[in-house]
């Protein structure tokens, strides 16, 4: 079921501007492409880089500039040849000015799906 939490009011984040939000213990980051918003998670999935401090928005487009992955914010799909993950997105909704995401289900790319097993499951 979706859980429609307010993160800011739509005016709080400029265009081409990316911007982390924590809730308890998830971090979220928000960006405004021009033409709407989007939530995802604060890591690039392809070497964990933040991209609250790597990543770069132009119009669409987000770039992680440490190795240059790129994505499309309008359809959440990779932008280019050589980026080989698509980013995850949180569900996310304009309301009357604010800015609502559904983080109810965090969202976790494989490699850190692998960094929650116990290492000791494996040894024993």
């Amino acid at each position: 079921m979706t859980e429609w939490t307010k993160v800011c009011d739509a005016v709080d984040i400029s265009e081409n501007e990316i911007k982390k939000f924590t809730f308890d213990d998830l971090d979220v980051l928000i960006t405004n492409y021009g033409d709407g918003f989007r939530a995802f998670p604060p890591d690039c999935p392809h070497m964990s880089e933040p991209l609250d401090v790597s990543g770069e928005v132009n119009g669409d487009i987000l770039t992680c500039c440490k190795h240059v992955w790129q994505w499309n914010l309008r359809s959440c799909e990779a932008a280019t040849g050589m980026t080989e993950e698509n980013l995850l997105f949180y569900d996310l909704k304009e309301d009357e000015g604010q800015i609502f995401v559904d983080i109810s289900t965090p969202l976790l790319y494989p490699w850190q799906e692998e960094e929650d097993i116990d290492e000791d499951d494996f040894f024993d």
